[in-house]
Order: structure tokens, then C-alpha cells, then sequence
């Protein structure tokens, strides 16, 4: 362990770095303490939900672990790791660089010039930006000056993911054919804006329509489209079960509760949409099904604690969601749609319509009564308004 004035000098100069902006990185190396397979750290600066703190990565041998601290207390982590079996620091900064090993302190030109990046992990590129964004500051996502405010930080990054999953989806549709897209139970409208957003950025002009069943938020998208010159998005008041989808090419529903997704999914089979893209919400109406029966089978041990039962319920519902668009000539893929830091409701359903869809396949239906007698389902709600 360096003597206790150096270890001071090199702690004043970090805390000074720090406050004037020069400060880079700092690494810690020459372990020689107790804890298995760790061979460095790594501190960098990063900002987080507004607030800067110091970022640690640990480095094992075969895996590396990053933890965030507060400033106040990254420093105190820094101080201790000389006493903690750590022998070498050096702090990087864009005016000198200054090394701390054994007894010796040596400061020396800086390695680094530019200005360090404070972004978490890097500043991503949104494909969603904030500047010139009426709507997205009508809808309370940002300020006046297009920063998004701290607390709708998680709805900002949802909207992004959002729209990253739906580009990707939709490059494999022509152009041509892409004319019509509608967003069932739109509510605020904020996924439904920033689709339509991208969209014509992409110089893609299909219609956009996002169909939600409270008037007063029909009316204030309405109006927040209008006033953004969205000349191509409309919204319309009215359910998902009556709702008129023919010839639509795309039909969305995120969040829709219970049945009303199955509602959403037999309206895109029905239309012959494209692509079907839902993130189920509840799944009430499979978890009565299974309580009802009382089925003995192998899953006895998970199925007598209740919130086995509502976990199952939501994965068999889904999994028989994704057969059923498979009977139908759909290729199906059940992925995560946002971090459940953000929202519980995270699995997305996407249904893509084959170019030759083949004869309905016999096997699969198959599949749906035994995954139904195994579960003692007496029908899904998709399954029956599907006439299966």
C-alpha cells in the first residue's frame, strides 16, 4: 500500500479533476488481495437519469461486473481499494496523467486530450430525437427545448426500443404495399406518434390510424397530430373488437387487456395483414380455465403456489396465441419487448405473414388440443372467435 500523503495528493487530484471537468478515467491494477480471478478496475464517469456518478468495472478473468456510485462515494471506494489489495492507480485526465505505485507518484502528459464522454456506457443514437419534436413535448415526454424530462426517462427509451423493433419489421414489407397501419388501443398515442414519426423520415407514407376506446384521448391526439402536420394520423374512437381493419397491412396492439389482444390478433388474421405485433396484458381468461380444472399433471409442484399458476396462465396463453398465427401462415417469434425495469408488461408476439402460406396444417392443431387437455383448457378465447 503507497504511503498515506501520496494516497492523498492522488485522491486531491481525482476530486479536482472532477470538479473542473478534466478528469478521463481512472484504472486500479497491481491486485494482490483476497478476492478470486480479479485482475483490475476501471472507473469512468458517466451521467445517469441526469445525475453524474462514477462507473466501476470490475475485471475478472473470465467476466466483468460494472457497478455505479455517487461521486462522494466512488471516491471513498478508490481510497479503500489501496487497502484492499490494489497496488498501482493512475488517473487519466486531459490536462496530465498521474500514476500512483508503491512510493512513487509521477505525473507526465496526458494521454488523453478531448474531453471525456459522460454517457451510459456511450450516447446512444435514438432513431426518435427530441429536437423540433412538438409532440413529443404536447405528450409530456419533453421541455419546451426538446430535454426529456426525468421522469418520463423510461417512457423516452420505451418509445425508441419500440420503434427500433417495428424498423427492423418493417423493411420486409415493399414499400409499395405498405399502406395501411393500425395501432389498436393506442391510448396517449405516444408509440402510435413516434411510429408515424419514423415513418416519414423514412419518406414512407402509408396511413396510420390508432383506435382507442376513451374519447378524451381520441381527441387530444387528434389534436397534438394536427397541430405537428401529421397529415397521415388520425385516431379513432371506438374497440377492438368493432373496429373495421380491412386492408390493413399492419395491425399493432400493446397492452391491450386480456381478450381484447386475442380481439386484436383475429382482426390482422382476418384483414390478411402483413404483420401482427402485440404485447399481451393480463391473460384472465386462460388463468380461470386452469384453476377451474384442477388438472393433475407433472407441473403439480409449481401449480399449487399461486403465482406459478398466473406465470404459466400468461405462457401457455401466449404460446397458444403463437401456434394458432402459425395454423394460420404465420412465422411467429415471442421476444422481450422492454426491460421489466420499465414496464411488467414485456413480452411481444410477432406474426409474420408467409408469402406462400401453406394449407393449414393439421399437426398443429394437434398441438393446441393436447397443450389444452394437458392444462385442462376448455377453449382460448382466439381459438373460438377464430371458429377452430
Amino acid at each position: 500500500m503507497p504511503p498515506v500523503s501520496k494516497i492523498s495528493i492522488f485522491l486531491s487530484a481525482l476530486e479536482e479533476s472532477l470538479r473542473d471537468g478534466s478528469f478521463v478515467k481512472l484504472s486500479l491494477a497491481d491486485y494482490k488481495g483476497p478476492e478470486d480471478q480479479l485482475k483490475n478496475i476501471l472507473v469512468r464517469k458517466v451521467q445517469i437519469k441526469r445525475e453524474e456518478k462514477l462507473s466501476f468495472t470490475y475485471r475478472y478473468k473470465t467476466r466483468d461486473i460494472v457497478k455505479n456510485y455517487s461521486l462522494p462515494e466512488g471516491i471513498s471506494r478508490i481510497h479503500e481499494s489501496f487497502s484492499d489489495g490494489f497496488n498501482v492507480a493512475t488517473l487519466f485526465t486531459n490536462v496530465f496523467d498521474l500514476s500512483l505505485a508503491n512510493k512513487s507518484l509521477k505525473k507526465k502528459a496526458p494521454s488523453h486530450t478531448a474531453p471525456a464522454s459522460s454517457g451510459h456506457d456511450r450516447d446512444k443514437k435514438r432513431l426518435i430525437g427530441t429536437k423540433n419534436k412538438a409532440y413529443l413535448h404536447a405528450l409530456n415526454i419533453t421541455d419546451a427545448q426538446g430535454e426529456v424530462f426525468k421522469s418520463a426517462q423510461d417512457k423516452y427509451r420505451q418509445i425508441n426500443r419500440y420503434v427500433e423493433i417495428l424498423s427492423s419489421l418493417i423493411q420486409g414489407i415493399a414499400p409499395d404495399r405498405l399502406k395501411k397501419i393500425v395501432d389498436m388501443g393506442s391510448g396517449k398515442g405516444y408509440l402510435t406518434f413516434a411510429l408515424y414519426d419514423y415513418l416519414i423520415e423514412k419518406d414512407l407514407h402509408p396511413e396510420v390510424i390508432g383506435v382507442e376506446y376513451r374519447a378524451d384521448l381520441v381527441a387530444l391526439c387528434n389534436r397534438i397530430a394536427v397541430d405537428a402536420q401529421f397529415t397521415g394520423l388520425h385516431f379513432s374512437q371506438g374497440s377492438i373488437a368493432d373496429y373495421d381493419c380491412t386492408d390493413a397491412n399492419i395491425l399493432i396492439a400493446l397492452h391491450a387487456c386480456d381478450t381484447a389482444t386475442d380481439d386484436a390478433i383475429y382482426k390482422g388474421i382476418t384483414a390478411g395483414a402483413e404483420l401482427i405485433v402485440v404485447a399481451p396484458c393480463c391473460h384472465k381468461q386462460i388463468r380461470r380455465e386452469i384453476e377451474k380444472s384442477r388438472t393433475h399433471n407433472d407441473l403439480d409442484f409449481l401449480m399449487k403456489h399461486g403465482i406459478f399458476v398466473e406465470r404459466q396462465a400468461e405462457m401457455v396463453t401466449d404460446g397458444l396465441r403463437a401456434l394458432i398465427l402459425e395454423y394460420f401462415g404465420y412465422t411467429t417469434k415471442v421476444f422481450e419487448f422492454i426491460s421489466d425495469a420499465h414496464t411488467p408488461k414485456n413480452v411481444l408476439i410477432v406474426g409474420t405473414r408467409n408469402k406462400n402460406p401453406p394449407s393449414s396444417d393439421p399437426a398443429i392443431l394437434e398441438s393446441i388440443k393436447a397443450a389444452k387437455v394437458y392444462f385442462g383448457i376448455e377453449t382460448h378465447h382466439l381459438e373460438k372467435i377464430l371458429g377452430l
